[in-house]
């Protein structure tokens, strides 16, 4: 972005200029506080609400005071099979066989089914591999695992680090503690995009790692799905599990989903906890005491779907559907690339970012580089002009112009706003 036009004019021609600007109006944007319209990057942490969301849930609501229990036969999405209409959506975003995805549960929830049927300790492979600056909910899951199994955390959790703080992951670094503990380690879990610093992940490089050294892996794609393309069949990690409060937009502890790839998917031995859910829909109701697998990943179900809690999903992936996500995820690196070539042009040796600019999603994560000023107080000072995005200790702002709602326009006054901010 060369000889980059810094005005606001330029920005709303670009706003001008772009085919999905659209979207933006099917999205509600909180209120202007204190004279300043809002400007929200929050999405790598929170979704925008959307009318046709609720509108979903209320068709649902209406269901079940026109119908009863029949709803599970007769709504005009058979809740019997609720969980199927977000099936083909889940496929398009994830790159998978529609058989091998499955919205269910929340993401810690989902992790934890994933790792019963996975993390399988046998001799000496018993080991998990988590990045040292993993999400705290992915190391509790993985640390009380390893308990569960009466292994010792302190042994057998196993930490991939940047070779500096605020550092990218090195690919190499992960080889070369596969190459020295390789026959130990029982399963990788990794991100898809690290939540801190925003880095993408090289997502098929790990799994054909993993594969070489005889380990399973499991992606968390919280920060992945709906930001980035997936190609999980090729990419054939063993598992993977995300939320859809994010950039899936479907609000507030929104279901999530599980990957379980093909291989995985026709064994009758698989290990796994059950539940009636799990059960082929065509015996369910028989009421035997035998488990008959669900086809796909559908069996690693264990109690019927919340519907209520589902339905802004399926909003949300039919707005994915009609936006073709190629063009959002073109968009998104135009709109991130301009957040960065504006933060250069107009705060340079002020602020800068620490997510890798050739890996990466919609998300940068701005540290302040000056000593003298307090990082915290600048997004203070953000919040107070109606800014949201988001704050992680110890010094990160993270903020993430998501394409399906954020404009340049938004861009360009948040950069003005963080200007105005440091003083200027």
């Amino acid at each position: 972005m060369n000889d980059l036009d810094t005005s606001l004019q330029a920005a709303e021609a670009r706003d001008a200029n772009d085919p999905l600007a659209e979207l933006r109006e099917a999205f509600s944007i909180p209120p202007k506080k204190d004279g300043f319209d809002c400007v929200y990057l929050c999405g790598n942490s929170l979704g925008l609400h959307s009318p046709l969301a609720q509108q979903y849930v209320e068709e649902e609501m209406d269901d079940w005071a026109m119908l009863g229990v029949e709803g599970h036969m007769h709504g005009r999405r058979r809740w019997l099979a609720y969980h199927s209409h977000a099936r083909d959506g889940l496929a398009a975003l994830t790159g998978s066989l529609p058989g091998e995805v499955v919205a269910m549960n929340t993401l810690t929830v989902n992790l934890h089914l994933m790792m019963t049927t996975f993390y399988r300790p046998e001799g000496k492979r018993s080991k998990i591999v988590i990045e040292s600056t993993a999400f705290p909910s992915d190391r509790f899951a993985c640390v009380s695992q390893l308990q569960l199994h009466g292994k010792d955390p302190a042994t057998h959790l196993l930490e991939w680090s940047p070779r500096e703080e605020d550092g990218p992951l090195i690919l190499e670094d992960l080889e070369q503690l596969l190459d020295s503990q390789g026959e130990e380690i029982a399963l990788l879990l990794l991100p898809g995009i690290q939540y801190y610093n925003g880095q993408l992940l090289p997502m098929a490089e790990l799994c054909e790692l993993a594969r070489r050294h005889g380990c399973r892996i499991g992606l968390d794609l919280a920060h992945a799905i709906g930001n980035v393309e997936l190609r999980l069949h090729d990419w054939a990690p063993d598992f993977a599990a995300w939320c859809s409060y994010k950039y899936l937009n479907a609000g507030p502890g929104a279901i999530g989903g599980a990957f379980v790839h093909e291989q995985h998917l026709d064994t009758s031995d698989s290990k796994q906890l059950l539940g009636w859910w799990g059960n082929a829909e065509q015996t369910r109701f028989k009421m035997g005491t035998d488990f008959e697998p669900a086809d796909g990943a559908d069996r690693w179900q264990l109690s019927n779907t919340p519907v209520f809690s589902m339905a802004p999903l399926l909003a949300s992936l039919d707005m994915f559907e009609r936006a073709r996500f190629e063009a959002l995820c073109d968009k998104s690196r135009e709109l991130t690339g301009y957040l960065q070539a504006l933060l250069e042009s107009e705060l340079s040796g002020r602020i800068g970012s620490i997510t890798p600019e050739t890996a990466r999603g919609c998300q940068l994560s701005l540290v302040v580089l000056e000593d003298s000023v307090d990082g915290r107080a600048v997004f203070e000072a953000l919040s107070a002009q109606n800014v949201i995005a988001d704050w992680r200790e110890p010094n990160v702002i993270r903020a993430a112009p998501v394409p399906i709602y954020n404009s340049y326009t938004d861009v360009w006054h948040f950069v003005q706003r963080l200007k105005a901010a440091f003083g200027e």
